[in-house]
């Protein structure tokens, strides 16, 4: 939007005080005690796609009643890899956006908080035992995780009101289809490009041999270029059967 000197849709101040006094009163994220995990990614800089991967849940207000989604962000292509929504803010939500991401990739370092969802053993025991490091942000610190702050400033930014829409199909449809449009056609501020761009980039040079990609290159692209809307919407529309007790509980 920088580009065309485009500014998105502004929440009010009065709209964003009220939505800080709903966060503090209904999402607030609880501290998991006991674990011997530590922050390992401090002055880490990635330099290639899966070394490091950061998730957080975030809230959505919905006609008087709360949304979460769960998201999965590849730190350097800025890539979310999987997003889930769901009407409890618990393990099994992040549990369910792990396996989303996992069916794609791999990554070296998994980085969230350390709230009591994160810190769950059904998700410790899922990433250890695919040999992945867990790093979690130090308590109190929410800027050791400000890929996915930043991320979901921007989303609920440029979203605009989540009340607009008249029901939760109609909500959930346009919240996949905005996270289609960061992946692949909104241009990141620090790649210049889009993430998905960035990442087919990385790759074609990584993976070029002699003028040539290899054949597992080559499937890795048009996994990417496949991978389009049409399967985020069956995504959205399968995640809708049991959210429609939400929706007829108003």
């Amino acid at each position: 939007m920088n580009k065309y000197r485009i500014k998105p849709p502004r929440r009010k101040e009065e709209e964003r005080e009220r939505i800080e006094k709903t966060k503090n009163k209904y999402f607030c994220t609880r501290l998991a005690n006991k674990h011997n995990y530590t922050n390992l990614i401090n002055n880490l800089i990635p330099n290639h796609p899966n070394e490091l991967w950061c998730s957080d849940v975030s809230f959505i207000k919905f006609h008087g009643r709360l949304l979460y989604l769960s998201t999965i962000e590849d730190v350097f292509t800025r890539r979310v890899i999987a997003a889930q929504i769901g009407i409890q803010h618990d393990k099994y939500l992040v549990y369910k956006t792990l396996k989303e991401a996992l069916d794609k990739a791999t990554p070296e370092i998994f980085h969230s908080d350390q709230g009591t969802e994160f810190m769950a053993k059904i998700c410790t025991d899922y990433l250890e035992n695919k040999g992945i490091k867990i790093s979690v942000s130090d308590k109190s610190s929410p800027w050791q995780n400000g890929y996915q702050e930043s991320f979901f400033g921007r989303f609920k930014d440029e979203f605009g009101d989540f009340n607009r829409f008249d029901n939760i199909g109609e909500l959930i449809e346009e919240i996949y289809s905005q996270i289609y449009y960061y992946n692949y056609k909104r241009i990141h501020t620090s790649l210049k490009t889009t993430p998905i761009s960035y990442s087919l980039k990385f790759l074609r040079i990584m993976s070029s041999k002699n003028g040539y990609l290899t054949a597992t290159a080559r499937y890795s692209i048009a996994l990417y270029q496949y991978y389009t809307f049409y399967i985020l919407l069956i995504q959205a529309l399968y995640q809708l059967i049991p959210l429609l007790q939400f929706q007829t509980s108003f």
